[in-house]
C-alpha cells in the first residue's frame, strides 16, 4: 500500500514540477495581453499655462489648460488585421483634446495605434496614422511591455511623427508602488499644423501659404509600474511656437502653448488602483503560481521518497516461540 501511494505522489510531484516552468514561459506569454475592446480616458492639466490669442497673435497667461486623452479599442479592426498578421492585435483610436480655460478647443490630434497585444510592439497595417497622416511607428507608445526592464526604450512621439529613446532614470516609490522612472526630451522640431484649427476660417494650408511654421519641444516623464508595464503617472513640460511668416507681426515668433502638464489627482488615484489589481493577476502567472507549483512538487517528491523508504525497510523480528507444554 505504501509503495502504491509513493508512486502516485511521485507522479504528482513530476506533474507540478513540470507545470512550474510551463506556467511562466509558455502560459504567461500567451495569456497576458491587452484586451482588444479596452476603453480608458485620462485628464491632464497645465496650471498656469501660456496660450496664443489668435485675435492679436500675442501670447497670454491663462489659469489652466485641460488635456483630455481617450483610448478606445476597435474590436472589428483588430479581428480584421489579425487574419493577415497571424497574431493577437489591438487597435486603439486615440484622441488628445486640448481645451482652454473657457472650454473651447485649442487643438486636437487623433491617432490610430496598432500593436501586438502581448509585446506592445507596433504592427504596421493600413489605417496607422496621426492626425490623418500615415505613419510607420517604431517603438512603444502609451504603454510599456509586461515585465518592463531597467533600460532605455524607443518611444514614438506623435507631434514629430518620429521615434527616439526614452531613458530609464531609476527606481522610485509612487503611491505605495515601486515604479521605474523614464524621461524623454524632444528638442525644438518643426511639426505639422493640426488639421483642425481653433479659429474658424483659418486652415493649415492658409497658414503655410503665409509662411508661418509650427515648432514644438517637450520633456516627457513617465512613472511605470514594471510588472504590468502601465504608466501610473505622466507629465510633460510642453512648448509650442508659431514662427515667421505674414501671420505674425514683424515675422517673429509667438508661444502657441506652453505649460507643465500633469495628470489630475483623481485620475492618478484611479489609475494606481487599477494597476494594483492588474499587477496581482500578472504576478500569479509569473511568480506566485510557478514558485508555488515548484514548492508543491518538491514537497510531494520528499513525501514520496519517505513512503518508498519505509516500504523497503525489512520486517522486524516476530514474537518469541512459546515453550512446549509439559505432559500432565
Amino acid at each position: 500500500m505504501r509503495r502504491t501511494a509513493s508512486l502516485v505522489l511521485l507522479a504528482f510531484a513530476v506533474f507540478f514540477t513540470a507545470l512550474s516552468p510551463l506556467m511562466r514561459f509558455y502560459a504567461f506569454p500567451r495569456l497576458a495581453k491587452i484586451p482588444a475592446g479596452q476603453y480608458q480616458d485620462m485628464v491632464l492639466e497645465a496650471r498656469p499655462a501660456t496660450l496664443v490669442d489668435y485675435g492679436t497673435m500675442k501670447a497670454k497667461k491663462v489659469p489652466e489648460v485641460t488635456i483630455v486623452q481617450t483610448l478606445k479599442g476597435d474590436v472589428a479592426a483588430s479581428d480584421r488585421i489579425e487574419k493577415t498578421a497571424g497574431r493577437d492585435v489591438v487597435v486603439w483610436d486615440a484622441l488628445s483634446y486640448v481645451a482652454g480655460p473657457d472650454g473651447k478647443m485649442v487643438s486636437q490630434i487623433p491617432e490610430r495605434y496598432i500593436f501586438d497585444a502581448h509585446s506592445q510592439e507596433p504592427v504596421h497595417a493600413t489605417g496607422e496614422m496621426v492626425d490623418g497622416d500615415p505613419v510607420h511607428r517604431a517603438g512603444i507608445e502609451f504603454k510599456w511591455p509586461f515585465l518592463t526592464e531597467k533600460r532605455d526604450y524607443v518611444y514614438f512621439d506623435a507631434q514629430t511623427r518620429t521615434s527616439a529613446p526614452i531613458h530609464y532614470k531609476g527606481t522610485r516609490t509612487f503611491h505605495g508602488l515601486q515604479v521605474y522612472y523614464f524621461e524623454q526630451t524632444i528638442p525644438w522640431t518643426r511639426v505639422p499644423l493640426p488639421k483642425k484649427m481653433p479659429v474658424k476660417g483659418i486652415t493649415p494650408q492658409a497658414v503655410e501659404k503665409m509662411g508661418t511654421t509650427r515648432w514644438y519641444s517637450t520633456k516627457r516623464m513617465f512613472w511605470v509600474e514594471p510588472v504590468t508595464g502601465a504608466p501610473v503617472n505622466g507629465e510633460e513640460i510642453h512648448k509650442e511656437e508659431l514662427r515667421g511668416g505674414d501671420l505674425l507681426p514683424g515675422g517673429g515668433k509667438v508661444t502657441a502653448f506652453a505649460g507643465h502638464v500633469k495628470m489630475r489627482d483623481d485620475y492618478v488615484a484611479s489609475t494606481v488602483a487599477l494597476v494594483k489589481s492588474q499587477r496581482t493577476l500578472v504576478l500569479l502567472l509569473t511568480g506566485y503560481l510557478p514558485w508555488g507549483f515548484l514548492a508543491l512538487g518538491a514537497a510531494l517528491l520528499a513525501l514520496s521518497l519517505h513512503l518508498e523508504a519505509r516500504s523497503r525497510r525489512p520486517a522486524g523480528p516476530g514474537p518469541a516461540p512459546q515453550p512446549p507444554l509439559s505432559p500432565a
